[in-house]
């Protein structure tokens, strides 16, 4: 099924490895919430995720998002994985768990847990 939630969240993160944002947030509903633990916060919509990845991913030269296990039920996809970005000098990785909800081929509920400390302390500072 073309637009299985599974199949939107995969094609989602991969748009997303390589910066492609218009093809990432296309997948992205109006009023989709997406929410990362402090500081970052809750945003809404493509734009809101636009505003959130696009500066945090801009020093990155690659990014590689790792499913290491993923399950879901109807609507909702869960993703255990393994974000992988490369800087200038070095790549950082953070164990991340995804929850999504996914209707009619668009991310409706984005939540990521990761510990902020971890990506924070090896990220160049802004």
């Amino acid at each position: 099924m073309a637009n299985a939630p599974t199949e939107v969240v995969r094609s989602f993160l991969k748009a997303m490895e390589a910066l492609d944002y218009p093809t990432a947030t296309a997948l992205v509903a109006p009023d989709c919430t997406y929410t990362n633990p402090p500081p970052i916060g809750t945003v809404t919509g493509p734009e809101g995720v636009r505003a959130v990845l696009e500066p945090f991913f801009a020093p990155t030269i690659e990014n590689e998002f790792r499913i290491l296990r993923e399950a879901a039920d109807g609507p909702v996809v869960i993703c255990e994985r393994l974000d992988r970005h490369r800087l200038s000098d070095k790549w950082v990785e953070l164990p991340v768990a995804g929850v999504f909800e996914v209707h009619n081929g668009q991310i409706t509920y984005w939540r990521d847990y990761f510990d902020a400390a971890t990506i924070l302390s090896q990220w160049p500072a802004g």
